[in-house]
């Protein structure tokens, strides 16, 4: 909840250093830039925290919750690079998008790994683990 929360008072602060007093200032482009940067990142919060729990619980904890801070590091990254020229927002957004890749696959594995010892009694927890626990650190190749 704290990422959110900065990323809103990125926005009072640009807001409040604009002229107007109505919430769209045209002709602003810091404002809009950072407003947009903050729309971007809440719209993909809520699946970035479904992923995760679900990542966590079905799958293994160690690494889903490393790729969680990954993730978060990469959007304060998207954020500020938003703030600068948009082309600089986009390695940041590329590479968030591979982390939620990351986490949903895990999640996938979680589920297929349940239903293999549902129907078949053969249980993969541990090698779906030394596997997920083997690439995550792969995620911090850019």
């Amino acid at each position: 909840l704290v990422h959110p929360a900065f990323f809103a008072s990125k926005v009072e602060h640009e807001s409040k250093h604009c002229n107007g007093k109505g919430f769209q200032r045209p002709g602003s482009s810091a404002f809009d830039r950072v407003y947009t940067a903050n729309q971007n990142c809440g719209h993909t919060y809520p699946t970035f925290l479904a992923v995760l729990w679900c990542a966590g619980l079905l799958c293994s904890q160690a690494p889903a919750a490393f790729a969680g801070l990954m993730y978060l590091f990469v959007r304060q990254k998207y954020f500020v690079g938003y703030l600068g020229e948009r082309t600089q927002s986009t390695p940041g957004h590329l590479f968030g998008k591979r982390i939620l890749l990351f986490l949903f696959l895990m999640s996938v594995a979680g589920i297929l790994n349940y239903y293999l010892v549902f129907f078949f009694g053969s249980d993969f927890e541990m090698h779906i683990k030394t596997i997920t626990s083997a690439i995550s650190p792969l995620l911090l190749i850019p």
